[in-house]
């Protein structure tokens, strides 16, 4: 756990800085749309992050391509995964932010466990990567993307895309570049930083 401590005292103005940000950081999760988009509408940082649970059901479920761009210009290719509503058992998320001054990376890490620890609405994740067991109902592949309905998201016409009426992903593992949604829930949540990349997976 950081302490951030330099000659017996707390460097309190720089600890609130590293934990300021990853609060500013879990407050844009929550500013969420509720209604569809090709991608988050705001610029992402230049750090992606992870995200892990042991199961994710979601009801209301599409799948097409898009770009997140960061601030330094940079456009990452994503998978934009749009559920309708979503649970996720045993929900771990976690962010490193790079050489900060005396500490050295630091791991910012948001854990709600249990069935159901996260639960969101209207969810758009924004990934780079995603690994898991995945089982779809009453899909659909290859849908032009412009047209799918089922989930809170549509991406560019004439492009590929999947949906279903529900997905679930068993030992679920991702790396994503945004989230957003119109309400995130975390039950039990509790928000650590660590010393050095403490990491999700």
């Amino acid at each position: 756990m950081v302490t951030a401590r330099q000659g017996g005292r707390t460097r309190w103005l720089r600890f609130g800085a590293v934990l300021g940000g990853g609060l500013v950081a879990s407050g844009v999760l929550v500013m969420g749309i509720s209604q569809g988009a090709l991608a988050a509408s705001f610029t992402v940082s230049g750090t992606s992050f992870k995200a892990s649970a042991d199961k994710m059901v979601g009801h209301g479920y599409a799948q097409y391509g898009s770009v997140d761009k960061s601030a330094d210009g940079k456009v990452h290719p994503v998978a934009v995964n749009a559920i309708g509503k979503a649970s996720l058992d045993n929900f771990c998320q976690s962010v490193v932010i790079p050489g900060i001054p005396v500490l050295g990376d630091v791991s910012m890490r948001i854990t709600a466990g249990g069935a159901g620890g996260m639960k969101a609405d209207n969810l758009l994740l924004n990934a780079e990567s995603l690994n898991g067991s995945l089982t779809l109902t009453n899909a659909e592949v290859g849908r032009d993307a412009g047209t799918l309905d089922k989930g809170p998201g549509k991406g560019q016409p004439g492009s590929f895309g999947i949906q279903a009426d529900t997905v679930t992903v068993n030992n679920l593992k991702q790396t994503a570049w945004s989230t957003t949604a119109s309400t995130l829930q975390f039950n039990g949540m509790n928000l650590a930083l660590y010393a050095g990349r403490n990491e999700c997976f």
